[in-house]
């Protein structure tokens, strides 16, 4: 049997981020950045001390564990990954001192990275991007338009980074179910800076670790979700016994069990594999979202069906991780898109 452990400093930073989100600072940003969080994202050589696969694992589990909303993945991973790619300095971005975000989805696009109608001319950018998340909070927009080519093409895409106060620049911001904000954002002549004039394999790169991320929230949420149900079943009691001595829920509480078990599985394999050449890890990333969906959509319903009428109220905890964990399905792709996906990079 081949067993998975993490190393001693994946181990200090995991108990060091779960103390710390367990009772937050004022300043979350601030603090996560001081405590190396932000650092851990990113590699040594670009001034942060982890970008591994499994370093970003480590973080993201315990941000979704925490039912943490703070944009972690959308003003910090995917934009530090693209000013990387572009040569670009990200010193400020890993103090905490400033924040970027990445403005690529589009309404036509669904979850095709390489569907791109916002058009550059020159460093003049018009079009509307959506579901911007992070938007408000960001220094800067990374926009992602097609400088030629047709709009499905994977060339003739390039990245400008525009400031979030310049000329025809308009949000339209909005709550996000799962918590946090998002913007609509439209680009009427607007001037912005050429980053990277080819740069699909950037986003695509870039994307699969925000990917690899969002499904380790996922994990860390269901954790919690399973933990309170745990709880539940062991304090409430029906017909003067605890109902978790019912075998019927104690049966479907040990099959949950097994099937985080085998999420966990599928973020590890995505972790050892965040590195590969694109086309194993896209295939690689594809089964963990594709797994992590699936089974984040039967922890979400059977969670919330075993705590009874109480599992449905706003106020009670267990709804904002089942809210949590069924909207990241639609993020990054959803688990059809990317039974699709596995299905084409396996053939």
């Amino acid at each position: 049997m081949m067993m998975f452990e993490h190393s001693e400093e994946r181990r200090i930073l995991q108990s060091t981020l779960r103390r710390f989100l367990a009772e937050p600072s004022s300043d979350l940003w601030k603090g996560l950045a001081e405590l190396g969080v932000i650092g851990a994202l990113f590699s040594e050589n670009h001034g942060g001390f982890g970008g591994h696969g499994s370093d970003l694992a480590v973080v993201f589990e315990e941000v979704g564990r925490a039912d943490l909303t703070l944009p972690l993945i959308d003003n910090a991973l995917v934009p530090g990954r693209l000013m990387i790619a572009a040569g670009g300095s990200i010193e400020n971005l890993i103090a905490g001192s400033e924040r970027l975000a990445f403005a690529h989805a589009e309404v036509a696009a669904r979850y095709d990275l390489n569907w791109v109608e916002t058009r550059a001319n020159g460093n003049i950018l018009n079009g509307e991007k959506t579901v911007v998340v992070g938007c408000e909070s960001a220094k800067a927009l990374i926009v992602s338009a097609r400088h030629s080519g047709e709009p499905h093409d994977e060339d003739g895409i390039g990245l400008w980074m525009v400031e979030i106060d310049a000329p025809g620049l308009t949000l339209q911001s909005y709550d996000m179910i799962q918590g946090g904000r998002a913007s609509e954002v439209s680009l009427n002549d607007t001037p912005g800076t050429l980053l990277f004039f080819e740069a699909y394999n950037a986003i695509s790169e870039a994307t699969a670790a925000g990917t690899l991320a969002l499904a380790a929230e996922m994990l860390g949420a269901m954790e919690t979700s399973l933990d309170m149900t745990r709880e539940y079943l062991s304090t409430r009691k029906q017909f003067g016994r605890v109902i978790g001595s019912f075998q019927a829920l104690s049966h479907r509480l040990v099959d949950l069990m097994v099937e985080i078990e085998q999420a966990r599985s599928a973020v590890i394999l995505g972790s050892t594999h965040l590195a590969d050449p694109a086309h194993e890890r896209d295939r690689v990333l594809a089964a963990t979202k594709n797994i992590l969906g699936r089974v984040g959509s039967l922890v979400a319903q059977d969670t919330i069906q075993m705590h009874g009428g109480i599992g449905m109220t706003q106020e009670y905890d267990l709804g904002r991780f089942a809210k949590r964990i069924t909207m990241a399905d639609h993020r990054f792709g959803d688990v059809d898109h990317h039974l699709e996906r596995f299905i084409v990079l396996s053939s």
